[in-house]
């Protein structure tokens, strides 16, 4: 695979990516102990097949169903979301009022689906107390030619104002493979020092926001010594994550677009940062 990361490239190689190890089996039965544990192992956990793969979908569709002529390519459906190669000239800036993702975030069909209870359970049982799920719910899009990404972070550098014990959820809306623009996860960096990567955020591309680890994929790798971890991801599949572990985006290179979900969990009794009490925007500043 010819993989970029912001246009950066990062070579598929054994040196640089392995797999992530899928955590299904804790699912059936439930086993909150066992999940735990290994989310504290890990850092993440993968979970293949949490959500259900056409409730998924239908989000999908009814996303895209909210784009003017012209976005997707022309004899597809709305849920494959194929990219044509245009945005059409009426179509705002991302995430901005007036966009569709904007004005997606705050409608019931994205209330319903995130409200899905089957998350807040999951949540509840990572943080060990009844967990609420912070307004602030961000919807990425990213199509073919952007060549816009996450770059490496760790969650809590951007809401460092309220209680650490948050777990993020990551939901793919529609098959995500690493070519599409997938998340990443850097093997074992929830155990690192931010004293140990600190020297990277001076290689950047956005010199005005430290909070960004580096854009450089393979240089974060190298200089760390670890690889990145990567899936298949497919509608359905569902990615926790603790806020100290570091992980990326690639770019989109496929003809589907990527479309994703990340919703964030505190426990009820802690305070959350306020810059996550109010819906997304992409202008947000947060």
């Amino acid at each position: 695979m010819n993989l970029t990361s912001n246009g950066v490239p990062i070579p598929f190689t054994p040196e640089l990516f392995g797999r992530l190890r899928p955590s299904a089996d804790l699912l059936a039965p439930r086993d909150p102990d066992a999940l735990r544990e290994r989310l504290d192992a890990d850092g993440y956990l993968y979970l293949p097949g949490l959500l259900d793969r056409a409730e998924v979908l239908r989000l999908r569709g009814e996303y895209f169903s909210l784009f003017p002529p012209g976005l997707l390519a022309a004899g597809s459906r709305p849920e494959d979301g194929v990219f044509s190669g245009r945005v059409p000239a009426e179509v705002p800036e991302y995430g901005v009022a007036g966009h569709p993702a904007y004005t997606f975030v705050r409608s019931a069909p994205f209330d319903d689906f995130v409200g899905n209870p089957v998350l807040a359970e999951l949540a509840a049982q990572l943080l060990g107390f009844k967990a609420e799920m912070l307004p602030r719910r961000i919807l990425r899009h990213f199509h073919r030619g952007t060549l816009r990404a996450s770059r490496a972070h760790v969650d809590l550098d951007y809401m460092d104002e309220g209680s650490p014990r948050v777990v993020t959820l990551w939901i793919p809306v529609g098959d995500c493979p690493p070519q599409t623009g997938a998340l990443v996860y850097l093997e074992g960096s929830h155990r690192l020092a931010p004293e140990e990567y600190a020297p990277l955020r001076d290689v950047t591309d956005r010199p005005g926001d430290r909070r960004q680890i580096c854009h450089d994929l393979a240089l974060t790798a190298r200089t760390l010594g670890r690889r990145w971890l990567c899936a298949d991801f497919a509608a359905g599949d569902v990615m926790v994550h603790l806020p100290r572990t570091i992980h990326a985006s690639l770019d989109t290179t496929t003809d589907a677009m990527r479309l994703s979900v990340d919703a964030r969990f505190i426990r009820s009794d802690d305070t959350p940062d306020p810059r996550w009490l109010k819906p997304w925007s992409a202008d947000d500043g947060a």
